[in-house]
């Protein structure tokens, strides 16, 4: 029980973690277009001319990092209506089958981002914006968030597998908190 409590806290540590630097990430691009739109109206010869691609490198960082939180709340497109049609048990192996994918297209993305940012090492590649700004700093968001991404599936697919609960990890469930005081979910039996 104690190492649960102590995955369920990391967990949450990485969660937090997740939201907080994504949080940071959004407030630091606001502050750059705003930054920019203010010096470009009151100051254009000091305006900054390299927003718009700052912006864009934090917004794809933002998303790959975003887009391992949504492994773990089912945020990412699935056939919700097909499932739904399926009993439990169906649901849990076509799940499986979902992760089984999901690991191996993630690990693709590790193994062939890292490739791409390796390239970008190797040639230096710098931006053609007055920043000059070193590329695979923008492309390692991509093995990055294939990693936390993989991880995620990982860990989902364990849950699938081996604790595995019907009444909270299919499709249609009702999660208790969200549930109107009518429609509550009974406790376990």
């Amino acid at each position: 029980m104690a190492a649960r409590a102590t995955l369920g806290r990391l967990g949450h540590f990485w969660d937090r973690t997740e939201h907080i630097s994504v949080g940071l990430l959004g407030g630091f691009a606001l502050l750059i277009a705003v930054l920019q739109v203010f010096g470009r109206y009151i100051d254009p010869e000091h305006a900054i001319t390299w927003a718009e691609e700052v912006i864009v490198y934090i917004a794809v960082w933002a998303v790959m990092m975003v887009a391992s939180d949504l492994v773990r709340t089912n945020g990412h497109v699935r056939p919700d209506l097909v499932l739904r049609l399926l009993r439990p048990q169906t649901q849990r192996w076509v799940e499986v089958f979902n992760c089984l994918v999901a690991i191996a297209f993630t690990a693709g993305m590790v193994w062939y981002g890292w490739d791409v940012v390796d390239t970008a090492v190797l040639f230096d590649q710098r931006s053609s914006s007055d920043l000059q700004f070193p590329i695979w700093i923008y492309y390692v968001a991509l093995p990055v968030g294939g990693g936390l991404m993989l991880v995620r599936y990982c860990a989902r697919l364990f849950r699938y597998l081996f604790v595995f609960d019907p009444r909270i990890m299919t499709i249609g469930h009702t999660i208790e908190h969200e549930a109107p005081a009518d429609l509550a979910v009974p406790p376990p039996r």
